[in-house]
């Protein structure tokens, strides 16, 4: 009775480096518009998802987001080439003048102050006799490795249910069968890297496991994207050998199954620091319809 399913330093590129990042530690939990990596659909052609609702906000490891220098209130490259280094503070980059101007008074220098976080319309030299607070601090590997991970795309999953509404009706108590498309950018492993200032962090990122939301209360945890049913496959009418909801729903109705990846990414430094980051991608619904077994008895 069970149906198969069809189943970027200039002030501009480094703006958008900080987006990136920005993205990057947002986690699973929701998203910015235009990351096509945070879209989530069904696993019908054209049928739209609901949005993720990606859990707990510490997965994404807080709103600093992409590294320790914000500005009202949004993160901003702690070094830029062009720029220079950032002061919280003052709100402003400062970059050593070079040459500095042949009347510079000894022991001090010229820097070139660009403030309001970044704004080239807010320029002005100023004369010091120590460099500023935040100069040539070194980069932060964790935010190197959220600006290797904004580089990648971690895909929700597209599902696969048996029965399916579309398909047909299941029947009370008969097992449910549930996978996910396999491949890299669903459940891994990617890698990516990101360097700065002689500094490069690697990543490594891997679903864990996907956990199925029944609609119903329940919840079906697998280790991997689980088993596509087949008709005339050797399972065919019995349990999923790997991802299933085993006894099946013990009444009749229509339910919206869900499922969410919960992916570790791993990070090294070259040198030798270490970390990991949490991610969640959640997908759109597919509908399952279960029926009652009617008995005729004369």
């Amino acid at each position: 009775m069970l149906a198969a399913a069809v189943a970027p330093p200039a002030a501009a590129a480094g703006a958008a480096t900080t987006v990136r990042a920005a993205a990057a530690r947002a986690g699973g939990i929701e998203c910015p518009v235009g990351q096509h990596d945070c879209n989530v659909w069904d696993d019908d052609p054209g049928t739209p998802g609901r949005p993720g609702d990606g859990g707990d906000p510490g997965d994404g490891g807080g709103s600093d987001a992409g590294g320790k220098c914000q500005w009202n209130g949004r993160v901003v490259a702690c070094y830029d080439e062009d720029l220079g280094w950032f002061d919280n503070g003052s709100g402003c980059y400062y970059k050593l003048e070079e040459p500095q101007p042949p009347d510079t008074p000894e022991g001090k220098q010229w820097y070139l102050v660009t403030c309001n976080g970044g704004d080239l319309g807010s320029q002005h030299e100023e004369l010091l006799d120590a460099p500023p607070p935040g100069y040539g601090t070194p980069p932060d590997p964790e935010e190197l490795a959220r600006r290797a991970l904004a580089s990648i795309s971690l895909l929700p999953p597209r599902l696969g249910v048996a029965p399916r509404k579309s398909k047909g009706p299941g029947l009370v108590g008969l097992p449910v069968w549930m996978w996910a498309s396999p491949g890299e950018d669903y459940f891994g492993p990617l890698q990516a890297s990101a360097s700065d200032r002689g500094l490069t962090v690697s990543i490594t990122a891997k679903v864990d496991r996907i956990v199925w939301d029944m609609d119903n209360g329940e919840k079906v945890e697998c280790t991997g994207p689980g088993t596509p049913y087949e008709v005339n496959g050797a399972h065919a009418g019995q349990p999923s050998p790997d991802c299933g909801y085993d006894d099946g729903y013990p009444r009749a109705d229509t339910y919206d199954v869900s499922a969410t990846t919960f992916w570790t990414v791993k990070w090294q430094s070259s040198s030798g620091e270490s970390g990991q980051i949490t991610q969640t991608r959640t997908s759109g619904t597919a509908q399952i319809q279960i029926d009652e077994l009617q008995v005729v008895t004369r």
